[in-house]
């Protein structure tokens, strides 16, 4: 498909900007043929100029939130992340990014600064509580990604992110609660989702 880089879930727009990712986690929707978004898998990583271009499209009046977000990991597009932020906010919407919290890996070097000044919500999947839990469910492809994540949310929330964990329910009520204690502890916020089937 040529058209799946921008898609829309309520009142968010939200910009599938790679297929590339440091996890493979076992709840992935894109995993799921069937997924209720459509099949978001690019032949190509768009550029700045195709994004803001097929943001433009939309009556942006209509939108609250510019969301990076699909089925890659966005920080791997630190090269367009800015950029579209920036007109994001020039058209009066909020932006956020749902990211495994492997930037600054990914990068080879400390994007928070860019993060925390481009984007209103830093989403991060925390998963599980533990170090050997989240190799188990995210099936990472280097060591260490549960601290780096950990680490991630630290330096941005040092530097006046809003930072909001989130964990799928099917991880269980003692998972879920640990990972409250863990955001609290960095101070962060925590949100529990439904695991999409």
């Amino acid at each position: 498909m040529t058209d799946n880089f921008v898609y829309e879930i309520d009142k968010s727009l939200y910009v599938n900007a790679t297929n590339r990712c440091t996890n493979a986690c076992t709840f992935c929707v894109r995993n799921n043929p069937d997924f209720v978004y459509g099949d978001l898998w690019l032949d190509h990583e768009p550029t700045e100029t195709e994004v803001i271009d097929r943001l433009s499209t939309y009556d942006l009046n209509n939108y609250s939130e510019v969301v990076f977000c699909g089925y890659g990991e966005p920080a791997y597009r630190m090269d367009i992340i800015c950029g579209i932020s920036k007109f994001a906010h020039e058209n009066g919407l909020k932006t956020r990014i749902n990211t495994n919290g492997h930037a600054n890996h990914i990068n080879g070097q400390d994007v928070t600064k860019d993060i925390v000044e481009n984007i209103d919500t830093i989403g991060i999947s925390l998963n599980d509580v533990t170090s050997f839990g989240y190799d188990e469910i995210c099936i990472p492809d280097f060591d260490g990604a549960f601290d780096e994540m950990l680490s991630f949310a630290k330096l941005c929330i040092e530097k006046g992110g809003n930072v909001v964990f989130s964990v799928v329910d099917c991880i269980g009520n003692e998972k879920i609660e640990k990972a409250k204690e863990i955001a609290t502890s960095l101070g962060a916020k925590i949100r529990v989702r439904q695991e999409i089937k």
